[in-house]
């Protein structure tokens, strides 16, 4: 692909890291499988179980358009929201399903690993503009 032919090694692996999560987390947690779990987390603030499933459907389909954004966006804007992104997602669930966060894989690690990356890759492409402006 042209357009990532100038990403180093590092913003190619956390794009498509940061993707993946994304597209994954839109796609089989609540389009393909509709995790009780994921509409479990929604009726803390959705009160109709039937809104909740609308919603859970259509934060799939936000999700996966993000992981794709995330993948071919130039702007370090969209890895800043993302970082503030995944630690709202996990003060949410900190606050309604504290239980999560000591399962194995749980959200905390996930979510700040996946800041992690992003942090990568906002200094990735400082360094590209830093060296196309010089």
């Amino acid at each position: 692909m042209k357009l990532l032919a100038n990403d180093s090694r590092a913003l190619l692996i956390s794009r498509i890291v940061l993707a993946f999560s994304w597209i994954y987390q839109g796609a089989v947690p609540k389009l393909i499988c509709r995790s009780p779990g994921e509409i479990e987390l929604l009726q803390h603030v959705v009160v109709s179980g039937e809104l909740a499933c609308t919603l859970l459907m259509w934060m799939g389909y936000g999700e996966i358009a993000f992981g794709l954004l995330l993948f071919f966006t130039r702007n370090a804007w969209f890895f800043i929201l993302n970082v503030a992104a995944l630690l709202m997602l996990l003060v949410y669930v900190a606050i309604f399903q504290p239980d999560l966060l000591v399962l194995p894989f749980n959200p905390a690690i996930l979510n700040l690993s996946l800041c992690g990356v992003s942090l990568i890759a906002i200094d990735e492409l400082k360094k590209q503009r830093d060296v196309k402006g010089n």
